[in-house]
């Protein structure tokens, strides 16, 4: 099997993996009298972000093949989820505590599949891209095939799905070319995992704005990922997950283009501009009404290539300029730690306080209501019946949702991030990045997550 064709299907199956449950899982948990929990759900990947650099620098580069740890993982991860509809029954906590299952072990192999892939091509620069790329058409092909093949928005049809992607890619993975633990008989330190060398970057002022900035802008950046999708079935559009997945195309438009944009406005202003396209994403949520919900909701939609490529990307193409090629890996380690880590992981959490905050009591009634008839059905015999239950339980859910102000729950990450941007604006001074050109290597250097 050719290396590029093998390497591809890996990446297409990485990210389908991600992008069958993570778009959709809070419409499924509102449904399932859930809602409160929703930010737990969205927790549990930047927890195990945090985690996963200790188990590939102490064991998976260390002692094992990598395409075994992948094909390992992946197996295991694929049983957690179909363990997710039946802990989903029985409490949320329990259901909460199966997705961290699921993301401790899905999240080290986002950094595997890139390993892999590096150590079986030839020319990284020009064939990296390519195989990448396969992951975000796995992430959208995911979205289609839960949202509009299955219609599984709200049901557990997306966690089988998952499972059974990840069981695949689990079992294809053996068959991947082989490629040793790349740190096998080298000494691995706390230090070295955690990027603490990389902290001596902090001591230019310009790349310690950067690091706070990024971090503090990935606080309001979470209400996004958490609770659009939501938000997005609320205002009327069928098929959430596949309506979202427009975002990833607009991603894929705009990584062809970041060399032309990068050349034109540097690293300071493409940055500048992904975080006015967060605020103006959130602004246009906020501000929809009935006169023109869809219109301004199907823009933020559009906006994620800006907010996704000219933000992360850049950020880890602005990271890697800025360090020696000995502490590139621990500076965008760090980077990861800081932004998809501790941001996103803090910004889930808060933005879960502030929909509960503007979440009338009447809603969160129906939404406890919606809960009680989930477990109920969960323990009847009476498949019919218990469909009915879980049915009514959704409706409940819904009109939960219609009640929710959602105005002011855009609007507050929207102000966030505004600010954020504002001080980045004028404390952010870097002549010297922007001096250098973009390399294709820089190009390869892209980030895993969405």
């Amino acid at each position: 099997m050719p290396a590029m064709f093998s390497l591809s299907m890996m990446m297409f199956l990485q990210f389908f993996i991600w992008g069958a449950w993570y778009v959709t899982v809070g419409n499924f948990m509102n449904s399932r009298g859930m809602f409160d929990e929703v930010s737990w759900a969205y927790t549990v990947g930047p927890i195990a972000a945090i985690i996963s650099p200790f188990f590939l620098g102490f064991v998976a580069d260390r002692y094992f093949a990598t395409e075994k740890v992948l094909g390992t993982l992946h197996l295991l991860g694929g049983v957690t989820m179909f363990i997710a509809p039946f802990a989903a029954g029985i409490s949320p906590t329990l259901f909460i505590i199966v997705l961290l299952l699921h993301m401790l072990c899905y999240m080290p192999t986002l950094g595997l599949t890139n390993t892999l892939a590096f150590h079986n091509i030839e020319n990284q620069e020009r064939q990296f891209p390519i195989i990448r790329v396969f992951g975000t058409i796995g992430w959208i092909a995911a979205n289609l095939v839960v949202s509009k093949v299955f219609q599984a928005d709200t049901s557990e049809m997306q966690f089988y799905i998952t499972g059974a992607a990840a069981l695949a890619l689990g079992v294809f993975s053996f068959a991947l070319p082989h490629t040793p633990p790349p740190s096998a008989g080298k000494k691995v330190t706390f230090r070295e995992i955690m990027g603490v060398d990389a902290l001596a970057l902090m001591k230019e002022r310009s790349f310690a704005v950067f690091i706070v900035s990024s971090f503090l802008i990935c606080i309001p950046l979470a209400a996004y990922y958490a609770y659009a999708p939501v938000f997005v079935g609320k205002v009327g559009f069928t098929s959430p997950g596949a309506w979202m997945s427009i975002g990833q195309v607009s991603e894929i438009i705009f990584m062809l283009l970041i060399p032309i944009f990068f050349a034109y406005l540097g690293v300071k202003w493409m940055l500048f501009v992904g975080m006015f396209a967060w605020v103006l994403r959130y602004g246009l949520f906020s501000a929809a009404d009935e006169g023109n919900m869809w219109m301004l909701v199907l823009a933020g939609i559009v906006l994620h290539g800006i907010c996704y490529d000219f933000f992360f990307v850049t950020g880890f193409i602005y990271t890697d300029k800025k360090c020696s090629k000995e502490l590139r890996g621990q500076a965008q380690g760090f980077l990861v730690f800081v932004t998809q880590g501790l941001g996103l992981g803090i910004g889930a959490k808060l933005v879960g306080y502030i929909v509960k905050m503007y979440t009338p009591p009447e809603a969160q009634a129906l939404q406890a209501e919606a809960q009680k008839l989930t477990v109920q059905a969960y323990g009847m015999t009476d498949l019919a019946a218990a469909a009915e239950l879980r049915e009514k339980a959704g409706e409940l859910g819904g009109q939960a949702v219609q009640m929710m102000d959602w105005g002011m729950i855009w609007l507050i990450p929207c102000i966030f991030a505004g600010v954020i941007m504002i001080l980045f604006g004028l404390l952010f001074h870097d002549k010297a990045a922007d001096e250098t050109s973009m390399t294709s290597e820089d190009e390869a250097s892209s980030p895993a997550a969405h």
